[in-house]
């Protein structure tokens, strides 16, 4: 028979969700189940906690009162649990983290041998989102993001500056020329994102919003792309500096960058009241003086 605790986590879980099916998804576990439970909170409690509807279920008033009590509830139980299991021990559990693909194949993979060598009881799990995620909705204990933060709920920390480039490779110079001036990018194959859009304003004195010549959603795509000859793109350090350390690619219009912008920027966030705090802190203060931004 499932627990109380095991029931709440369950009702939390249609919630973040947003239905029944897709919170039996999450779980791994049968919609019936789902359902039962749900309804087994709302007997012990004698009110309706949600509203169903074809589309998604809503909370009634009291549900989102009862849900939100619930979340800090079980975020303190588990904390709780968690101080008297590792008290003297290296943090363990399981920690899901989530970046942009770029940044977890330049950045990440390199270190999860190492970090699981000094941590061997967390069991890393890696995503990658070319956009910003929804913590809660996929299941995330902590995200790396690239750029200004918006959302004021997520605690962040940040991880550092990582230097805009205009790069292209030797080749794609040798056959169009090396531009000195920003005006002279007219004249040139452009390499993009498709989105956001506002990866497209490149950092540049003077520079209007990009139309690229080639675009992808995917940064990693773009790095491709240059390395192929295909135009020039405006990338972010720490996935181009070796490139450029090598020769591959070759900074252009240096002189005419704009620093400081809110693209420099990267953070490590998640829920102030997480339940893996040990576990998330451990990860960022690993990583963080070895990441090469």
């Amino acid at each position: 028979m499932r627990t109380r605790s095991d029931d709440l986590e369950i009702l939390l879980t249609v919630v973040d969700s947003g239905g029944f099916s897709a919170a039996a998804e999450v779980l791994d576990i049968q919609v019936a189940r789902v359902s039962r439970a749900v309804s087994k909170v709302e007997k012990q409690l004698g009110v309706s906690l949600l509203n169903r509807t074809t589309r998604r279920v809503e909370m009634t008033d009291e549900g989102r009162q009862f849900v939100e009590a619930v979340r800090e509830g079980l975020v303190k139980i588990q904390q709780a649990e968690e101080e008297v299991v590792s008290r003297g021990e290296l943090p363990k559990g399981r920690l899901r983290g989530d970046a942009a693909s770029p940044f977890v194949f330049h950045q990440l993979v390199p270190l999860v041998q190492s970090f699981n060598q000094a941590y061997p009881d967390i069991q890393l799990e890696l995503t990658s989102n070319e956009g910003f995620v929804d913590l809660i909705e996929k299941k995330t204990d902590l995200a790396i993001r690239i750029g200004k933060l918006e959302d004021s709920t997520l605690h962040a920390r940040p991880l550092g500056k990582s230097l805009l480039y205009l790069v292209a490779s030797p080749d794609y110079l040798a056959r169009r020329g090396i531009p000195k001036y920003v005006a002279e990018l007219n004249a040139h194959d452009t390499i993009g994102f498709s989105s956001p859009k506002t990866l497209n304003h490149w950092p540049l004195k003077g520079f209007e919003t990009l139309s690229p010549t080639f675009t992808s959603s995917n940064g990693e795509t773009v790095r491709m792309l240059a390395l192929a000859g295909n135009g020039i793109a405006c990338l972010s350090g720490f996935m181009v500096k070796k490139d450029i350390e090598e020769g591959r690619l070759v900074p252009i219009l240096e002189t005419e960058k704009l620093s400081n912008t809110d693209r420099e920027q990267v953070n490590a966030v998640y829920y102030k009241s997480s339940s893996v705090a040990k576990r998330i802190s451990a990860f960022i203060d690993f990583i963080q003086p070895k990441l090469t931004l």
